[in-house]
């Protein structure tokens, strides 16, 4: 049953421990998802609403989603950026391998200066994704997480970031959701959009925790062309409004989280 209640920045702490250390954070609202590249401002604005963002790299990985790709603005529409990958079926997301016999980092970086060449802010952040571009990455994860950490520090999003590989959890979507969430000492879980459909809502209240299905409004701003295009990667409203980009994301979040009783 919801209430719907929207989800404020307050937070109130409880306490989490990894079986690897005895150092305490505080933790309350809890946000799980796999690590995407280049990730979308839905992905971000769940991080932001959340006390601690786990990665969730002990899933199996899955092909031409977003964990290895994510699209740019450009005059044509939309590009996709791509990193190639040295996969098997049933590899577990931080397993998997970057192809390193395809040139994806200078055409990425191509595309990044010539479509963004009138974006204002570009040159403020382009030259630190450039170096991340050009450091030695092995697996996916490792680059995934990298993009990550430098998209929140960008935008300004103090939320910590954790490996659901830290700890052992049950195969089952929910029970595995439900075993990280208890891990970490979390109250509550922020699912997305699509959580309602594929969890189960009932198991979640009978663990103690609370279940909140993100609403997200995309943040409407001066893109680099017209018309407007929503869902590209979070480094076009970070390219176009720069500082302003973490205010314009929560300025949109006018919706409210969808909260199980």
């Amino acid at each position: 049953m919801s209430d719907g209640r929207r989800l404020g920045y307050k937070r109130e702490p409880t306490q989490l421990r990894t079986h690897h250390s005895s150092r305490i954070t505080e933790c309350k609202r809890v946000t799980i998802h796999q690590p995407q590249f280049l990730p979308w401002l839905g992905y971000l604005d769940k991080i932001d609403q959340s006390d601690l963002f786990i990665v969730l790299d002990s899933v199996q990985f899955k092909k031409n989603e977003w964990q290895n790709r994510n699209r740019i603005r450009t005059a044509d529409g939309c590009q996709w950026m791509t990193v190639p990958v040295l996969h098997r079926f049933g590899q577990l997301v931080k397993d998997v391998r970057i192809n390193q016999s395809v040139a994806w980092r200078g055409q990425h970086l191509r595309a990044l200066e010539m479509h963004y060449a009138r974006a204002p802010f570009r040159d403020c952040y382009l030259p630190e994704l450039r170096s991340l571009y050009e450091a030695s990455w092995e697996r996916l994860h490792e680059l995934n997480l990298a993009v990550i950490r430098w998209l929140l520090g960008a935008f300004g999003i103090a939320t910590p970031l954790r490996c659901a590989s830290e700890w052992q959890a049950r195969e089952e979507p929910t029970d595995r959701l439900i075993d990280l969430c208890h891990a970490v000492g979390a109250s509550e879980y922020l699912s997305g959009p699509g959580g309602g459909q594929y969890l189960d809502i009932p198991r979640f209240e009978s663990s103690g925790l609370r279940l909140a299905i993100q609403q997200f409004h995309h943040p409407m701003y001066q893109q680099v062309y017209e018309p407007f295009m929503q869902a590209m990667s979070a480094i076009d409203l970070l390219f176009c409004c720069g500082p302003e980009s973490l205010t314009r994301l929560r300025e949109a979040q006018t919706g409210q989280n969808v909260v199980t009783a």
